[in-house]
């Protein structure tokens, strides 16, 4: 038992340096702020080892399925004959960005981490337009709005929305729940200056990837809590009127399994920086399955089925647990073959989550219309 435990503790010293390396060439002055990306994935690549070749053999067998299936369908015999290449949504991103970007890099808080793009067509539809934030994804270490969301972001403005994609400080040299209070923080923007752009400052919905979906989700059902404002002034607003969860991660509590057990490690030595078992409330918290209540905004989430990082089973569970106490509509689609990231690397699933995301946005937003047109009436 006590080999065991040194052996562990032992294990455990060069981890602890690694990490406390890259806060401290993340806080240098002037360079450091470069440098912090590089802090974000040296934690990745640490802590990503159990899901590494669970998720290439996913992907391999995924892409084989798929083969097959369009090969099938075009009636050709064999997979070889049905590889019709694709372009990948991340590879389009700069041309979606180009033609579709209205206004880059505006802050929308002091720390020059707090940045966001605005999106929108040069020619708004009448009325003011349905806004959407988009918070990235990238295991709260990473929170780039580079690449990310760029097929729902254009899918949507080309449908008259305007678009907010954004940037957020992230671990390990900001500790939660600096993540939340950031997308809180642009939420709050969002509010106080989207007519600006012809955006409906009464009409704020809000959607992320990946930990962007747990963030979303956060702050959809977590509303003016106190710990997660930030530097916020107690009148800003930051409720949301839908929101939209793309093969998030919306437990932060459960040790069950050992890659679950994993997981809460990684949470516990990367992004938090306390444990679990020393501060439950912590994890309670920030854990949106936790959070639930009658008065949540309509959600929509959407999950790959063979998501081998945030299994679907997990989103099932979220969307259960939500439905029997949200008064508001709670709606899941889960997409065959689809696997983490979805949306980065294959078209036609890219395609669906855009389409999907925009009935069930269009949807509330209609709704919204409607009461407002009879509270005035």
């Amino acid at each position: 038992m006590l080999d065991s435990s040194l052996t562990r503790a032992l294990r455990r010293v060069p981890v602890d340096a690694v990490l406390a390396s890259t806060r401290l060439y993340s806080s240098l002055p002037v360079v450091g702020k470069h440098l912090e990306p590089f802090a974000g994935l040296t934690a990745m690549a640490l802590w990503g080892g159990p899901y590494a070749p669970a998720t290439l053999r996913a992907a391999v067998g995924r892409r084989t399925a798929a083969a097959a299936a369009q090969a099938a369908a075009a009636g050709v015999a064999g997979v070889e004959a049905a590889q019709v290449r694709r372009l990948p949504p991340f590879a389009r991103a700069r041309a979606q960005r180009k033609a579709y970007l209205h206004q880059g890099s505006i802050r929308y808080g002091d720390s020059p981490a707090q940045l966001l793009d605005v999106w929108r067509l040069p020619e708004l539809p009448p009325g003011p337009a349905p806004v959407l934030l988009f918070v990235p994804g990238g295991a709260w270490v990473q929170g780039t709005r580079v690449l990310q969301g760029h097929t729902l972001l254009a899918h949507l403005v080309k449908r008259g929305w305007v678009c907010l994609t954004m940037d957020y400080r992230v671990s390990p040299l900001h500790r939660w729940p600096r993540q939340i209070a950031d997308v809180n923080a642009a939420i709050a923007w969002a509010r106080a200056n989207a007519h600006q752009f012809g955006g409906d400052p009464d009409f704020v919905t809000i959607a992320g990837c990946s930990a962007g979906g747990h963030l979303a989700a956060l702050a959809g059902l977590t509303p003016g809590d106190p710990e997660f404002r930030g530097e916020l002034s107690e009148d800003a607003d930051t409720t949301v009127d839908a929101v939209v969860g793309i093969y998030g991660r919306y437990d932060w509590e459960d040790r069950s399994t050992p890659i679950r057990r994993s997981f809460q490690n990684f949470l516990e030595r990367v992004v938090v920086g306390r444990r679990q078992s020393r501060h439950p409330e912590v994890y309670a918290a920030a854990s949106p399955l936790a959070r639930i209540h009658r008065d949540a905004p309509p959600f929509f989430l959407i999950h790959g089925e063979q998501d081998t990082l945030i299994p679907a089973a997990e989103a099932r569970q979220f969307h259960d647990a939500l439905s029997e106490v949200s008064a508001n509509p709670v709606r899941y689609s889960e997409i065959p073959w689809a696997g983490h990231a979805f949306d980065l690397v294959d078209s036609s699933h890219a395609r669906r989550c855009a389409v999907e995301t925009a009935e069930f946005l269009t949807e509330v937003r209609n709704r919204h219309l409607d009461r407002v047109t009879s509270t005035a009436v």
